[in-house]
């Protein structure tokens, strides 16, 4: 695969998404915030119980980061579309946005998200004197990415850089910016129903093969729980046979073709103009006509807005009705 396209999806997925829920109660283990893969596997359980969120101006995040304000925040700038994700939940809108996320018709639709200024310089290289330029007194971005930004924004406005690592660390981020914004009671029902979603989810677990792939051509990469919040959920809502092998390793058709794969989830990543689906291009492969997904028609292509940058509640909850559609 590409350089460009490995860059893309490692901030697009970069995480760890483990464990799904079942039922509720103390009695369930619930890995918080930061908890390793291993710690949010298939065999542990999720409790859906929702702990109160407290408003505050000072919040130390999962990852150890320290956010400091002296009052609410207003005018926020999302540099990741987690920041989208969450602001969405919350009820509110971005002040300016480099996502694509909110045209989804489950966030603003659109319309209204063509209202929503967007960042010049991409996700990769957004301009700072653009951001400045509205005054926010947030900008939430992603750290491996956006972390060279903070020197410049220092002193202008406060730089809060994300980086998710599990389901549980989404929802972190959504009760820290509940917290900050004092809108706690949305970030408590945006909590509830995301969990109410795993554990149904959970329950109704497939005894399928998934897959999750993507890229921009015939050189595909393989979506891991070790490397991507989405693919973290299926491990617990179907059989999910996939390790990570590093940055540069991947699997090959004939090893997919092995595994015997029921339902083939199809992230296309497009640089400039959309020029065509990753699934039409592998069809040019001999080999792809006889995964049993190819021939039963169980090849679905996903927004990979939602599917690989969201990472949010909102799009993993997009993430679950959508697979477990497909798994049935």
């Amino acid at each position: 695969m590409p350089r460009t396209a490995l860059r893309v999806r490692r901030w697009a997925a970069i995480a760890v998404l483990g464990g799904l829920l079942a039922g509720c109660g103390t009695e369930n283990a619930d890995p918080g915030p930061g908890a390793p893969a291993a710690a949010a596997g298939a065999g542990a359980r999720t409790s859906t119980e929702v702990r109160p969120i407290e408003a505050a101006t000072r919040i130390t995040d999962a990852k150890g980061v320290q956010v400091s304000l002296s009052k609410p925040p207003e005018k926020i700038v999302c540099l990741v579309a987690l920041c989208d994700d969450i602001l969405v939940e919350l009820g509110m809108t971005p002040t300016a946005t480099n996502s694509q996320v909110l045209a989804h018709p489950e966030f603003l639709g659109k319309e209204k998200a063509a209202k929503i200024p967007v960042v010049p310089g991409g996700f990769l290289s957004p301009e700072v004197e653009a951001i400045l330029a509205h005054k926010p007194d947030l900008v939430i971005g992603l750290e491996d990415t956006h972390g060279k930004l903070a020197p410049a924004l220092k002193g202008a406005t406060t730089f809060w850089p994300l980086q998710p690592g599990s389901w549980q660390d989404s929802v972190g981020y959504l009760r820290d910016l509940a917290a900050l914004t004092g809108r706690t009671a949305q970030g408590e029902k945006a909590e509830e129903t995301f969990r109410t979603r795993l554990a149904d989810a959970e329950q109704q677990k497939s005894d399928k093969t998934a897959l999750i792939i993507y890229g921009s051509d015939e050189n595909f990469g393989v979506a891991t729980p070790e490397t991507d919040v989405a693919a973290g959920l299926f491990p617990k809502i179907s059989h999910y046979p996939w390790k990570s092998r590093g940055v540069d390793g991947s699997y090959s058709l004939e090893e997919i073709l092995a595994r015997d794969v029921d339902v083939l989830f199809v992230e296309t990543l497009s640089f400039g103009a959309p020029d065509g689906k990753l699934s039409d291009k592998l069809a040019k492969n001999p080999l792809w006509s006889r995964i049993p997904a190819v021939k039963n028609g169980k090849v679905i292509e996903v927004d990979s807005e939602v599917w690989a940058k969201g990472r949010g509640t909102r799009s993993l909850g997009l993430v679950l009705d959508e697979a477990t559609a497909a798994l049935r």
